[in-house]
């Protein structure tokens, strides 16, 4: 059949089971938009404040369904705005799909009005990314797009489009996708390899598991559950691992790195054994490399290639589909309890559990509050700063992709997006966004698209009046020069709410706090609870750059 291109796309998004997709119109994709109009029975469009907020909802639908997140925007500064989101997604392994349009292609490379070479631009931030300058390429692009977004180690991929090729007509074939189809370009794991792996795991004495956000994106919490607990071995996480491991196990050491717990972080020191699995050894985990780990032999399976010892010596390396891995090591383990190593890392556990100074509002009962009143059962999504450091350490996560946070870019200004994406993706839950005064002063435009939608997030605002995790570097290592991290208190949460047309809250002690966690889940309409923090409250332990992983700061 004979159709224009923008019909062809959309055609493609439904062959790739494309139901939602946000975005933000502008003139080098009206065609597009026009199309969209047209099959509003088929997708559902949602019109954010901000490209950036589009691109960090895309992100958050992804994250939290398992599908690729679609996001459309127009060419120039529409295009641009998609960066962050775009680099945030591919630090995280997120899988999505970029829409750019761009000027017809008589005026490519001419600095046409609202012309920029985005796919030059996001060259370094994306998986793989097109210009398609012939609509007869349109939907072999479009389909290749999405199976590179979602094989191997999953990211964003990226579709630039000039506007002459979506009204450009040539013939369409649809077609029946293999949701099962992978791009298949890793070798085959000896099976001598998997048996070289598990005589180390079954001999070792003080074996440790340092678990990652690769866990949850080849889906296999429930098998790395499984294997830990056979083999009854302490488990910690990254900050992108969250979840991966049920936290309310006994074997849980919780998050591993700077700021991680101590039963993590000695642990990793006096391990004989690491097992590492989907995880990349960055600098905020490892700190000092030298002496990460420095008494074992590592143990690292990944299905990227490019992170086997990029940032630490590994000694015995497979580069596999995790899912694989723990299907076929199974039978070639035997039970090994050694119970002096758990109980030793156990007794971590209590080395160090208060690190808060507030009286009246700690900030580790936003964490509680919600967990008691949800039941653990809800999406925490964050910005980034001290309150995505509390979000991660007191809230028991028992099930993967319920953080939805920027572990890799640290982006602040993500996570009123993200919760778009997140409510809008599972429509049932309580989504929450936990965010700090400073990162929501970035991205509160996006309080206009959740009161449009009606959408029942609720923004805690942890407000200290400053930018708290960078105050507390300042604290600690330059003499309390605090150079442009006081903020300002002319912002009124009251009215901004009003004015945004969603319910607004404060809490200066926890029965204040209480009293609106319970109003929220019972109202379920847009919120915002301004709760108000100590200015000096600090994220504890800390372990300061360079140092051994088990140095820690502790006041």
């Amino acid at each position: 059949m004979k159709l224009n291109g923008s019909q062809i796309i959309v055609e493609c998004l439904v062959e790739q089971k494309v139901d939602t997709i946000f975005g933000y119109p502008g003139g080098a994709v009206l065609n597009i938009y026009d199309e969209l109009y047209k099959n509003q029975d088929r997708i559902k469009h949602f019109l954010t404040s901000h490209e950036q907020g589009a691109s960090h909802a895309a992100d958050g639908y992804a994250r939290s369904t398992g599908k690729v997140g679609v996001v459309i925007a127009t060419s120039g500064p529409g295009a641009t705005n998609l960066v962050t989101g775009i680099a945030t997604a591919y630090m995280d392994s997120v899988p999505m799909v970029a829409i750019t349009g761009n000027v017809p292609n008589s005026l490519l490379g001419k600095d046409s009005f609202q012309e920029v070479d985005i796919a030059g631009i996001t060259m370094p931030i994306t998986k793989h990314n097109y210009i398609v300058k012939d609509v007869n390429n349109l939907a072999q692009t479009i389909r290749e797009a999405f199976k590179i977004a979602r094989s191997g180690r999953p990211g964003p991929v990226l579709i630039d489009i000039p506007k002459d090729v979506t009204a450009a007509v040539c013939e369409y074939t649809p077609e029946v996708i293999d949701f099962n189809q992978q791009i298949k370009d890793l070798k085959e794991v000896s099976e001598e390899s998997i048996k070289t792996i598990a005589e180390l795991i079954n001999n070792a004495k003080k074996p440790f598991i340092y678990a990652g956000g690769g866990v949850i994106r080849s889906k296999c919490s429930e098998e790395l559950n499984e294997f830990a607990n056979f083999m009854n071995i302490p488990t910690s996480t990254s900050l992108m691992g969250i979840g991966a491991f049920d936290q309310t196990n006994k074997l849980s050491t919780g998050l591993i790195g700077m700021h991680g717990t101590v039963a993590s972080n000695k642990a990793v020191v006096e391990c004989d054994l690491l097992i590492a699995l989907g995880v990349r050894f960055s600098d905020r985990v490892l700190s000092n490399h030298k002496h990460f780990a420095e008494n074992a032999k590592i143990i690292q399976i990944d299905v990227d290639q490019a992170e086997i010892n990029k940032n630490i010596h590994i000694d015995y390396p497979l580069v596999m589909d995790l899912k694989d891995f723990f299907t076929r090591i199974k039978k070639y383990l035997k039970k090994n309890d050694n119970p002096a190593w758990t109980s030793l890392v156990e007794s971590w556990k209590n080395v160090f559990s208060e690190n808060q100074v507030s009286s009246s509002l700690k900030p580790r009962y936003f964490m509680e509050a919600i967990d008691e009143a949800t039941n653990g059962d809800c999406f925490i999504c964050t910005e980034v700063g001290q309150h995505q450091m509390w979000a991660a350490q007191y809230f028991k996560y028992k099930k993967p992709n319920k953080l939805i946070t920027s572990g890799g870019l640290g982006t602040m200004g993500y996570g009123m997006g993200a919760s778009i994406g997140v409510q809008i993706g599972n429509p049932d839950s309580y989504v929450f966004n936990i965010s700090g005064d400073g990162s929501f002063r970035m991205n509160f435009n996006e309080l206009l698209t959740v009161s449009k939608y009606n959408l029942p997030i609720c923004v805690v605002v942890a407000n200290n009046g400053v930018l708290g995790m960078v105050r507390q570097w300042q604290t600690a290592f330059y003499e309390k020069r605090y150079s442009q991290t006081i903020l300002d208190t002319v912002l009124n949460y009251e009215y901004l709410a009003k004015a945004c047309g969603v319910d607004y809250y404060h809490a200066t002690t926890r029965a204040e706090y209480k009293d609106a966690i319970d109003k929220v889940i019972k109202n379920r309409r847009p919120a915002i609870i301004n709760a108000y923090v100590e200015t000096d409250e600090k994220v504890l332990p800390m372990v300061a750059p360079g140092k051994p992983i088990d140095d820690f700061m502790l006041k």
